[in-house]
């Protein structure tokens, strides 16, 4: 609820600070005393766009701040998703500056109008004659059925399904546009990776590989190399062996002269005996060497087989090839996969779907129950409200989409006047009818579910003695559950008040300013005998206010 409004340099208002209590609170005042002022200035905090014409003062700032009380609306899931810190106690600023530029605050944190205008709309809401065009609109006629048949549960459940079932589906259409993108290079990424197959990357040393193809490529020169070096070992004379056993016989001559020499003729020991066993070796190469054309063409067919790779993938590392191979069979196996994942998306779509129209059915049940006792309430009111011949349809139909709210189409159909047909609300009824309307069905929903602050402006305009007498007392009762107000011109809805504010004009130093006073009870005596009789208060007229009053 609205507890406190701060006004300053706005229009005619120098400066307002006024605080309010829940109930019904009456506004009243003189044509021009500047309702309409007061009423913009909350306008403002509501997110209505500003500009410096209503800035009192240009060479100052402007500053409208609103004070409310919101411990029992249930709005932290709200404030989280407008990324806001919760405060029982909410304050919204909004400022215009000399610039003509405007700011608006949330609990002192910056906010954008949109943000604003969310959240405005859970605290306050500004109804006149003007303002009845939600009335037609098939989400607020939703929202009344709903409320009605105590939806909120079934409806909370039915959103969140909506949601994942929308996104099966986003996931089941972007899976088969991949599909319809991956056959086309599938066939292609199939033929890369089998050029691929025979060749073991992660075994493969290209190295080793390279080095077995030069020797099974060059088995003659080797051959003969071999020879060579084998025949100097081994000749008569001039044979390595031969002379190196002439040297280590002069070192032993002289061995025992001395540890240099000795260990020199050791020395050339050693080295005989490593000799030895090359020319061993040596033997054993010769003696086993042998052409081999098929581990040649084996090998030779390996390395062209990665040369080939190397040169068409552009890259010249074995890892950088395995990194291809494993590319290509991810990919290979995502577009076999595909079909696989797309039945089971489809078998989850199945299952949303069974969810989805059971709790449709289930909301449409409810709404369907509900309907009569909302026609049947809303035609009593209205007759108590000087339309005795309304009359209302209201026709539920169940449709093949899923809707945000279900799965129905809803017609509020009616007819003001016996004998004439029925038709669409924003059609039969005029301003005033829908007005009284309005009232009939936010009486309703106030029994059902926690509505914001409601501000009634002057909805009683041409309305006569009787009705709005019965239109102060569904106010009244309204009050009981939420905060009211409601600017009027009738001392009857003026004297049902909990609490009452008179908006007023003075003159300040020869300049008008628009004033707003709580009535204390004689000045209201006062005030409800001046809309009965005029200015000129008459003893009757005292008497009837004061009667009014009790």
């Amino acid at each position: 609820m609205l507890t406190s409004l701060y006004i300053k340099n706005y229009a005619l208002i120098d400066e307002l600070h006024v605080h309010f209590n829940n109930g019904l609170t009456i506004i009243t005042g003189e044509t021009g005393a500047g309702k309409s002022i007061l009423l913009g200035g909350l306008s403002l905090v509501l997110g209505k766009r500003a500009d410096l014409s209503q800035v009192k003062n240009t060479n100052e700032k402007c500053i409208i701040e609103a004070i409310f009380d919101i411990a029992n609306y249930e709005l932290k899931e709200v404030f989280n998703q407008l990324d806001l810190d919760y405060e029982t106690q909410t304050i919204i600023r909004r400022e215009i500056l000399p610039s003509g530029k405007s700011r608006a605050f949330i609990n002192d944190t910056p906010v954008t109008l949109e943000s604003l205008v969310s959240l405005s709309g859970y605290l306050i809401d500004i109804h006149s004659q003007h303002q009845t065009h939600q009335l037609t609109q098939d989400d607020y006629q939703f929202k009344v059925i709903d409320a009605l048949a105590d939806n909120k549960k079934n409806l909370e459940t039915f959103t969140q399904a909506l949601k994942h079932h929308k996104s099966l589906k986003k996931s089941l259409k972007q899976l088969e546009v991949s599909k319809a993108e991956m056959i086309k290079e599938y066939d292609y990424n199939l033929f890369l990776f089998k050029e691929f197959e025979g060749v073991n990357l992660e075994k493969l040393n290209i190295e080793e590989l390279d080095a077995e193809y030069e020797a099974l490529n060059n088995v003659e020169v080797i051959g003969e190399r071999l020879s060579a070096a084998k025949s100097i070992f081994e000749a008569e004379d001039l044979g390595v062996i031969d002379q190196l056993k002439i040297i280590k016989q002069e070192l032993s001559k002289i061995s025992g002269f001395g540890k240099l020499y000795e260990a020199l003729k050791d020395r050339i020991e050693s080295v005989a005996i490593e000799l030895d066993d090359v020319l061993v070796e040596l033997d054993a190469l010769h003696e086993n060497l042998s052409s081999d054309p098929e581990a040649l063409n084996r090998v030779n067919a390996q390395l062209q087989v990665v040369n080939n790779l190397f040169q068409k993938h552009s890259v010249s590392d074995i890892n950088e090839l395995i990194g291809i191979k494993n590319e290509l069979q991810e990919k290979i196996d995502s577009t076999e996969s595909l079909d696989d994942n797309i039945n089971l998306i489809l078998e989850d779509i199945k299952l949303s779907e069974g969810k989805l129209n059971a709790l449709a059915l289930e909301i449409h049940k409810k709404r369907k129950k509900v309907i009569p006792v909302l026609i049947k309430r809303l035609e009593s009111l209205l007759g108590d409200l000087g339309m005795p011949n309304a009359q209302f349809q209201i026709k539920l139909d169940s449709t093949k989409e899923f809707q945000n709210n279900g799965k129905d189409k809803l017609q509020f159909l009616f007819t003001a006047n016996k004998g004439s047909n029925f038709n669409e609300l924003k059609k039969a009824a005029s301003g005033g009818e829908l007005s009284r309307i309005m009232l009939a069905i936010k009486a309703i929903l106030a029994d059902y579910i926690q509505l914001p602050s409601i501000m009634f402006d002057e909805i009683d305009t041409g309305v006569s003695g009787e009705i709005s007498n019965k239109m102060g007392d569904i106010m009244k009762q309204m009050s009981k559950r939420m905060q009211v107000f409601t600017i009027t011109h009738l001392p009857q809805i003026a004297a049902k008040g909990n609490s009452h504010f008179k908006v007023y004009k003075t003159d300040v130093d020869n300049v008008t300013q628009t004033q707003l006073k709580k009535l204390k009870e004689e000045e209201r005596i006062v005030e409800i005998a001046q809309m009965l009789g005029g200015m000129n208060i008459t003893e009757s007229a005292m008497a009837h206010a004061k009667q009014l009053l009790n």
